[in-house]
């Protein structure tokens, strides 16, 4: 393709894109009008304010996110790393208005996906409660601080092919993936009438449908798009800024306590347990992970420090609502472990998940998943109960084939639309210039 052709085609999806704003705007102002705020004697005014700072607090993390992974990558690449983040609270907010809420929630298709029909452009979500999705708050608060689970997600993904994505191909690739992927496992999961709801498996805040499906999404990814290319003598790959590491985490471990207690969809004694034991298995994670490094003769690290509080996080999220403060130490310590050990492992191999999304969320997600399942008041394994241990690990299973699965076709059906990695020449110079015009 000649220089000319290849400007030609590049303002073509610019233009394009506009325009099909410029439409959906028309479309929204149609679909809305005549749709007054109704007042609701269901609504319980101190759940909606819960909920509406737990929607703010989860949006915080994925800026959190931004400078998580920023700070970890080379100084020529930490803007579009932080972008690619970023620009996910732009993209998902409009794909989730659009349809993705409804193919999420809207009314079930065989447990598996919500009709796109449903909530299309938000019609019909309003001020009024739902009995099965919102019961005490509107409908279109649910759908906001669900947005926010959709936004974060995807963006975890970034952090296994950093440094060699182009930008255009990972926007393609938000998008489908969301469709894809994200859309139908948090139906099956969160949706009254999901597959896994009523099979009785248990994610309190998204081991499956965040952690697990982002972790593998992520080795799809590595596996794809391949190691990044080898520095040449004079070049240095070390993390940019580890104070950005440190204040990302500070982000995430905030932010987090909306993830966890806001899934209680209430003011409830519920949150309460969810934000203590979200609280204390971070922790017990960061000292852990701290622990395990000392035992193998390293030096106590601020980034070891962060990953072993993220990986905390992570690995409670599931189980968050369902288990006691006790029960949360033994995850985050559990969980830590096992990803400490898991890093170690992948750092040994060909596999190039440049910031260790996998080991970390992937198998974050996987352990924390199955200690749910162990530990969950009532229910749990050590109960004597082994009917959800077992529908847990069914979905656990059916979750990561078809995430794998399904994103690896995705990073092909994407790198065919548009090519997905950069050139070589485009890597070495960084993707801040190459993809942004941009420099730290």
């Amino acid at each position: 393709m000649s220089t000319s052709e290849n400007t030609k085609s590049s303002k073509v999806l610019p233009a394009f894109s506009l325009l099909l704003l410029t439409v959906l705007g028309i479309l929204g102002v149609k679909l809305s009008t005549g749709q007054d705020v109704v007042k609701d004697p269901a609504l319980v005014p101190g759940d909606v304010a819960w909920m509406l700072t737990a929607s703010a607090l989860v949006l915080l993390m994925t800026p959190g996110l931004s400078f998580f992974y920023g700070g970890m990558v080379n100084s020529k690449n930490v803007i579009s790393t932080m972008l690619q983040s970023f620009i996910s609270m732009g993209v998902i907010s409009i794909v989730w208005i659009l349809f993705g809420f409804s193919l999420a929630f809207g009314k079930s298709i065989n447990g598996i996906i919500g009709d796109p029909g449903t909530f299309f452009m938000l019609n019909g979500v309003g001020s009024l409660t739902d009995a099965a999705l919102s019961p005490t708050i509107p409908l279109a608060l649910f759908a906001l601080f669900q947005l926010k689970f959709a936004i974060i997600t995807p963006a975890l993904i970034t952090g296994s092919f950093a440094e060699r994505i182009r930008f255009s191909s990972y926007i393609i690739f938000l998008i489908l993936w969301s469709v894809l992927v994200y859309a139908p496992l948090a139906h099956m999961t969160w949706h009254p009438e999901g597959l896994f709801r009523v099979w009785g498996a248990l994610d309190f805040a998204g081991g499956t449908v965040v952690h697990l499906s982002a972790g593998f999404a992520a080795l799809a990814g590595a596996m794809y798009l391949g190691p990044r290319r080898k520095p040449s003598n004079n070049e240095v790959s070390t993390p940019a800024n580890i104070p950005y590491v440190i204040l990302g985490t500070g982000m995430l471990w905030f932010g987090w306590f909306g993830f966890n207690a806001g899934s209680a969809l209430a003011a409830n004694e519920f949150a309460v347990n969810a934000f203590l034991t979200t609280n204390t298995a971070c922790a017990s994670a960061m000292l852990a992970w701290l622990l395990a490094d000392a035992l193998a003769g390293k030096k106590p690290s601020a980034l070891g420090a962060c990953i072993g509080a993220v990986v905390g996080l992570v690995a409670i999220t599931p189980a968050a609502g369902y288990v006691n403060v006790g029960a949360s130490i033994l995850i985050g310590v559990i969980g830590s472990l096992v990803s400490n050990y898991a890093v170690n492992l992948r750092s040994k191999s060909k596999l190039d998940d440049t910031l260790d999304v996998f080991p970390c969320h992937g198998m974050g997600g996987i352990t924390g998943m199955i200690l749910t399942a162990v530990f969950a008041a009532k229910v749990g394994l050590i109960f004597g109960e082994s009917t959800t241990f077992l529908n847990q690990i069914l979905a656990l299973v059916i979750a990561a084939v078809y995430t794998f699965v399904m994103s690896l076709i995705l990073f092909k059906l994407t790198d065919i639309i548009i090519p997905i990695r950069v050139t070589d020449e485009q890597e070495k110079m960084g993707l801040d210039m190459s993809q942004h015009g941009e420099s730290v």
